[in-house]
């Protein structure tokens, strides 16, 4: 398994177009290529966080390699709403208790 975490600052004015751009693309890629989708959080700190899980990295890099005009578009929609990003960490599965 493969994992994911993301953060970003969003501009408050523009999170829900953020929020269904990001689960229009996390559907996407679950539906398509074998992602087993993604949460979205928002921190106490004001950040969202969000992890998406493949099962395994070239299963994700197929994916954003094959991004289509409508992802794209939600993509940009995404990136116009980001007002920080922050570097993406790749986690390593140690443990999984999770149901």
């Amino acid at each position: 398994m493969f994992i994911v975490l993301y953060r970003w600052r969003i501009d408050p004015a523009i999170e829900k177009q953020f929020q269904n751009a990001w689960s229009a693309v996390t559907l996407h890629y679950r539906d398509k290529y074998g992602s087993s989708g993604s949460r979205l959080h928002r921190g106490s700190d004001g950040l969202f966080y969000a992890y998406a899980i493949w099962p395994y990295i070239d299963a994700r890099q197929s994916a954003i390699a094959t991004a289509d005009e409508v992802i794209m578009a939600h993509r940009i929609i995404m990136d116009s709403a980001i007002v920080e990003h922050f570097p993406e960490i790749e986690l390593e599965t140690i443990a999984d208790h999770i149901i």
